[in-house]
């Protein structure tokens, strides 16, 4: 089992058998192929690319020449999970506040062929571990259409709860109108669900 390791040079994390890397160019290549059809898709990227399917060159015009559609330079976070030397999952993070005391992620996906084997789980506690104890945020939220039930349940299994709230937000995909959950995990939620993973494999016995 690999240590857990934070490089403040490479803003890279490693723990057990992923690692959680800034997001390179050559990424977009793989990760615009674990969508094949475009309810997929959108679940995943709801309308922020205009078309289907989208190429590598159109991932790096909104990631690298466009910052993620950011205003602020130093507040777009694009990042990839690496098993082994192969990529298989990615998402991104951006700070919604001044302060920069809030964190949202966004574009959470796991490589298509590769799930049901743990990789969401394992990548969205790297990217806590990386928003809470290197970014020092106070609270991490993110949003998931309510007909992507695995992704809610990935996102609830690593401590993310859900936001009540009085309008829902809704979206007009491929002819069906779609409602978005909001969750979030505060400081305090990510220390508890660190201490029961941590007696889960082991390294608490009491």
């Amino acid at each position: 089992m690999r240590k857990s390791i934070v490089s403040n040079e490479n803003k890279r994390l490693v723990v057990d058998r992923l690692m959680l890397r800034p997001y390179k160019a050559c990424d977009a290549k793989k990760i615009v192929t674990w969508c094949n059809d475009e309810v997929s898709f959108r679940k995943w990227s709801s309308d922020r690319f205009e078309t289907f399917p989208i190429t590598e060159a159109d991932m790096n015009k909104k990631y690298i020449d466009n910052n993620g559609d950011c205003i602020d330079e130093d507040n777009f976070y694009p990042m990839t999970a690496v098993d082994n030397g192969e990529i298989v999952g990615h998402l991104i993070m951006r700070f919604t506040d001044e302060d920069k005391t809030v964190l949202r992620f966004g574009f959470v996906i796991v490589d298509n062929l590769k799930r049901g084997m743990g990789y969401g789980k394992e990548m969205l506690e790297l990217a806590l571990k990386y928003a809470f104890e290197f970014l020092k945020v106070e609270k991490v939220t993110l949003g998931v259409f309510d007909n992507n039930m695995p992704a809610y349940y990935c996102y609830k299994a690593v401590g993310f709860k859900d936001i009540s709230m009085k309008e829902k937000e809704c979206f007009s995909v491929c002819g069906e109108v779609w409602n978005l959950l909001e969750l979030e995990i505060e400081k305090s939620d990510y220390k508890s669900c660190s201490i029961e993973l941590l007696k889960q494999k082991g390294f608490i016995t009491r």
